[in-house]
């Protein structure tokens, strides 16, 4: 990593935050599965471009992200993207309040784009692919160079802090995602996020999970290994191969039978029955 990142970093560290945006920074709990990804992250989002994360679910991309605003010791405000997100999810709303004298006004509640742009903060779009089309255009000038919106609630242009970064993530293919338009995606740098495998993955086991049998997390790994072989040939769901189930499991077979654990935090996830049965022939092979 460059030195003038680690300096900005370190400057960075010396800010003293208020309470409230101590708790909105996140922590630095991500294990790349290899160093380019983390350096690459750092590097874009200090250069003020915004970061998109793409990789399946359970990959750790909002790990990577609260990692980030870990490093870069930044309050992180989070949209977490549906159907049903609008301007006012985004931005904020206007609601009635009323004095301590029984007056009435309309007062302006910033929504976290708002809050992000105007503190210099990190702003995260989670799974910014099932938003409406017709809602992200929105905050087109949010992340481009003019790094501004004009705030249809109260008329007011909202110009970012120079502080202020924006990182997204996607999962591609998803039921209910729609492919980002160029226009979006030309606003951000892509990385890559896949999931962990061998000596990372044995040591994230080790030091997150209940599971303190290293031969049994050995295991596990492997198995992990042979359902992303599925997952490439498409026979398995991009679920079956999350980490943080992974680690469910690893924490149940603590407690019980491995083979259950897995069932229970793996397989039994999956809808389909030839995808359940895949998973425990893989387990039974192993433990």
């Amino acid at each position: 990593m460059p030195g003038e990142i680690h300096a900005y970093l370190d400057e960075r560290k010396a800010i003293v935050h208020t309470e409230e945006d101590r708790r909105l920074v996140g922590n630095a709990a991500y294990e790349a599965p290899s160093e380019d990804i983390l350096t690459d992250a750092l590097l874009s989002l200090y250069l003020g471009k915004n970061v998109l994360l793409k990789g399946p679910t359970g990959s750790g991309k909002t790990k990577l992200a609260e990692h980030v605003s870990a490093l870069y010791n930044l309050p992180m405000h989070s949209v977490n993207c549906s159907t049903d997100l609008d301007a006012e999810a985004l931005l904020g709303f206007k609601t009635l309040i009323h004095d301590e004298q029984g007056r009435s006004q309309i007062i302006f509640v910033p929504g976290p784009i708002t809050k992000a742009m105007t503190n210099g903060h990190l702003l995260y779009i989670d799974e910014i692919n099932m938003a409406k089309p017709e809602t992200l255009p929105l905050i087109n000038g949010v992340l481009d160079h003019r790094r501004s919106i004009t705030n249809p609630f109260t008329g007011e242009v909202l110009t970012a802090h120079a502080n202020f970064r924006v990182v997204a993530a996607i999962n591609e293919g998803y039921i209910g995602t729609v492919p980002l338009n160029e226009a979006l995606k030309n606003r951000f740098v892509t990385i890559e996020v896949p999931y962990l495998q061998g000596d990372v993955l044995f040591q994230l086991l080790k030091s997150r999970s209940k599971l303190r049998d290293e031969k049994l997390l050995r295991t596990f790994v492997k198995l992990s290994a042979d359902m992303l072989s599925l997952i490439e040939m498409g026979q398995l769901p991009d679920e079956a191969g999350s980490i943080r189930a992974l680690l469910d499991a690893c924490d149940l077979a603590a407690y019980i039978p491995p083979i259950r654990a897995i069932t229970r935090a793996i397989a039994d996830k999956l809808e389909d029955e030839r995808e359940r049965a895949a998973v425990l022939n893989i387990a039974e092979t192993f433990v």
